[in-house]
């Protein structure tokens, strides 16, 4: 199973669900997802291990499941995450979080949102909040992760540090 913004759940952490997200989600902004060449020859060029495109898509597609520990190295460097992504299933959840930021982040309307609220208050945030959770609730969106945290301890955490 896979959320709402494509990222694998629950059991379905297998390494083409993985690699599939990381394509989905990691690219420049305004371009579409990277091409198995692309991947293929830029890890060739940054001195990695011989990989081809075939192989790649493979990977993807879970037609191949048993790279060798540097593949999956140059494959998370190349998409600019830990290689514990591929061998530990928290630390790809965790990651996992942080692309789906990363891709809200691409919408103009949400950079614009979050902009917008930098600054204010927890109280006025927390009443944003509970805003957008009613809108998507209308909108038949599904609720936000409950792993959310809370504006208040965010602040609090920027305190302590």
């Amino acid at each position: 199973m896979m959320s709402q913004s494509g990222a694998p759940s629950g059991d379905r952490y297998t390494l083409a669900a993985k690699i599939d997200h990381l394509f989905r989600a990691v690219h420049p902004r305004g371009r579409g997802e990277f091409s198995y060449e692309d991947v293929a020859e830029a890890i060739r060029k940054r001195g990695g291990p011989t990989i081809s495109a075939t192989y790649v898509w493979q990977l993807r597609k879970g037609i191949r499941d048993n790279p060798t520990k540097k593949h999956l190295e140059a494959l998370a460097d190349y998409f600019g995450v830990s290689p514990a992504y591929f061998f530990d299933d928290e630390a790809a959840a965790r990651i996992d979080a942080e692309l789906e930021l990363l891709t809200a982040l691409r919408d103009a309307s949400v950079r614009q949102l979050a902009l917008r609220a930098h600054g204010l208050s927890s109280e006025s945030l927390a009443t944003l909040i509970e805003m957008i959770e009613r809108v998507r609730q209308l909108e038949g969106l599904p609720n936000s992760d409950s792993n959310d945290r809370s504006p208040t301890s965010d602040q609090s955490d920027e305190k302590d540090s």
